[in-house]
């Protein structure tokens, strides 16, 4: 499951059953070191995940200022990059595990961070609109409600706004594709290495 925790794990959960168990990733790109620390009942804990590797050296380098989210934070590789690569934008890193935005705020501070904010997906300080989205979204919660997530936060993306989702050929990237493409939304296949896909996603005729 490419370093994932097991999915009785519950990493999607509001509150993990995995009893704790400390480590930490380190995320090495030519522009951005960084040192995270991790724990049990938390998505691929004990290393990072090669597609979330996949999308942060593949996708175009994001917007210098506005609302960035990362959807699905996790213990925030993604939110982190996001933030060292554009300090005076705010990220937003939202998930609905209490204990991976615990640690992206605690891993946010230890790298002096402090244009992230994390957020449950309820939560009303998040703005209506968004620049970016990056996201290696859930897809083990099933297509139905994958669909609706999608559907739901792709709706706050400003015009011209775009989002970069990575997802497992062999989980379904090109199924999701087309959805994306029924859906409305002009989907492009904007990277593919190693069994993954990078999806670029824009509101068709913008």
């Amino acid at each position: 499951m490419s370093g994932r925790e097991p999915v009785n794990g519950q990493y999607f959960a509001t509150e993990p059953s995995a009893a704790h168990r400390q480590g930490s990733v380190r995320v090495i790109l030519p522009d951005v070191y960084l040192e995270l620390a991790t724990d049990a009942g938390v998505f691929s804990s004990r290393r990072l995940d090669p597609g979330t590797r996949v999308l942060l050296d593949t996708a175009p380098r994001p917007p210098a200022t506005g609302d960035l989210l990362d959807l699905g934070s996790g213990y925030g590789p993604l939110a982190l990059v996001l933030a060292a690569r554009s300090p005076g934008a705010r990220i937003w890193a939202v998930d609905v595990n209490e204990r991976a935005l615990a640690l992206t705020a605690a891993n946010a501070e230890r790298a002096g961070l402090t244009n992230v904010s994390c957020a449950r997906p309820d939560d009303a300080a998040l703005p209506s609109r968004f620049s970016l989205i990056w996201s290696n979204p859930p897809i083990r919660i099933g297509k139905k409600p994958l669909h609706e997530v999608l559907a739901s936060w792709l709706e706050r993306l400003i015009p011209g706004g775009a989002c970069y989702l990575v997802v497992q050929r062999n989980l379904g990237s090109d199924s999701l594709q087309q959805w994306l493409a029924d859906s409305g939304w002009a989907a492009e296949r904007v990277a593919a290495r190693s069994g993954y896909r990078v999806l670029g996603v824009r509101r068709a005729g913008r």
